[in-house]
């Protein structure tokens, strides 16, 4: 009896969210968010095409999932790393696991819904992708959110990812500026995919990958029992139908949505999700409006250059980064969460640091949380695996560095983290 106390006990301390009073609807910002979304949707298909203005749509369900769940990445590194908490990792295998058998199905039929080939995000491995995610682990848990994070966080309300987004966008610049350097004079190893540069296959990938995430599963479960971590602290949600969009997500119904979204991408523009490219892009289109001839730099060679002289709203990343922000605004209106506030000075020096230091990792490293791990390992990318524990050593380094403009770490003695 005294078993079954605990185990309830224990489970509901798991729980990601719990039924509570909720703020309210914040209707005219709903509104707001809707009517918005429907002008830079009608926008989008009139510059480009119904491809492009469907991709904003899955933006938009991206920013929804992402702000309903906090899905965090950076947070999810920071709680392992500080003081065990592995609930956010354990979601990430699952969604990894999900993601990794949807793409193995597309990549190995090549199935696609709009005639593109599709083609995962295997990228090389060398001394750029060892610099470059280090770099982009210190900067997330400086900035308080990875790339993912920075999107529906500012559509959320955050005031402070003004910042980190500006600044992210200037690293991302410097970064294409010196990306010739890093490709050619650092050492590195060709693309190596775990399905096809192996004789696996996407069958036995799949079945090494699962495998991989099972064993760290079942890590996670080991570290919990050893460190017994405070628990992250549940998200207020309701009953029925409103929870969809009233309440918070459960995290683990949030990491199936985002490996099925992500899935979807792939087969409708043949390359998975990514973010920072559109950065890059935002950044040297700037550059070029002030007279500076970015195009001649080695990272704009090719389409990216082609796309410095088009709409943005041409950009499959770009618009589906404006979707994520404006979903996570309307998703936060609904909660009636939207409510940005002062800056404090310490929190401000971090985000600008974190934004720069992101924005320049993100392209030596060939991707961020979303386009290197994420859509990486899901595309069976030794890169993915390696971004990963790279990350994961520069969020252990930032966890020092951190204090210094006044953030602070999870504690073991914390009752939530």
């Amino acid at each position: 009896m005294a078993e079954t106390v605990i185990n309830s006990t224990v489970k509901k301390q798991r729980r990601t969210t719990v039924v509570a009073k909720l703020s309210p609807m914040q209707t005219p910002l709903v509104i707001i968010g809707v009517l918005a979304a429907l002008s830079l949707l009608a926008l989008t298909v009139h510059t480009a095409n119904w491809t492009q203005g469907i991709l904003f749509i899955v933006g938009l369900l991206l920013g929804c999932a992402l702000l309903y769940a906090r899905f965090g990445f950076t947070s999810a590194f920071r709680r392992l790393v500080s003081v065990g908490n592995v609930q956010g990792l354990q979601a990430h295998m699952l969604m990894l696991a999900a993601a990794s058998v949807l793409f193995a199905i597309i990549l190995s039929t090549g199935f696609s819904f709009t005639g593109a080939q599709p083609a995962g995000n295997v990228s090389p491995v060398g001394v750029s992708l060892l610099v470059g995610a280090f770099l982009f682990g210190i900067g997330m848990q400086l900035g308080n959110g990875c790339a993912s994070g920075t999107l529906y966080s500012l559509g959320g309300g955050s005031s402070s990812m003004i910042l980190t987004l500006l600044s992210f966008i200037v690293g991302s610049v410097i970064g294409a500026y010196h990306f010739a350097f890093w490709m050619e004079e650092m050492p590195s190893l060709p693309p190596i995919s775990l399905a096809e540069s192996t004789g696996l296959g996407f069958a036995g990938a799949l079945a090494v990958q699962l495998g991989l995430f099972a064993l760290i599963y079942w890590i996670t479960v080991q570290i919990a029992k050893k460190k017994n971590p405070p628990m992250m602290k549940p998200l207020p949600t309701t009953t029925g139908w409103k929870k969809v969009i009233r309440g918070s997500w459960p995290l683990f119904a949030a990491a199936i949505v985002l490996a099925l979204l992500n899935a979807l991408v792939l087969a409708i523009r043949g390359t998975p999700w990514g973010i920072t490219s559109a950065f890059a892009l935002w950044g040297g289109k700037a550059m070029m409006a002030a007279g500076v001839d970015v195009s001649s730099w080695g990272y704009f060679a090719g389409p990216k250059g082609a796309a410095l002289t088009q709409s943005v709203l041409t950009d499959s990343t770009s618009v589906m980064n404006f979707g994520i922000m404006i979903g996570a605004f309307i998703s936060a209106a609904f909660q009636g969460t939207f409510k940005p506030g002062k800056i404090k000075p310490g929190v401000a020096g971090a985000a600008i640091a974190g934004g720069l230091l992101m924005g320049y990792g993100a392209r030596l490293a060939f991707g961020c949380n979303i386009g290197a791990y994420f859509s990486g390992i899901a595309s069976f990318s030794l890169h993915g695996w390696i971004w990963a524990l790279m990350a994961m050593l520069g969020t252990g380094l930032a966890l020092f560095i951190r204090p210094l403009f006044g953030l602070k770490n999870p504690k073991s003695n914390d009752s939530v983290c």
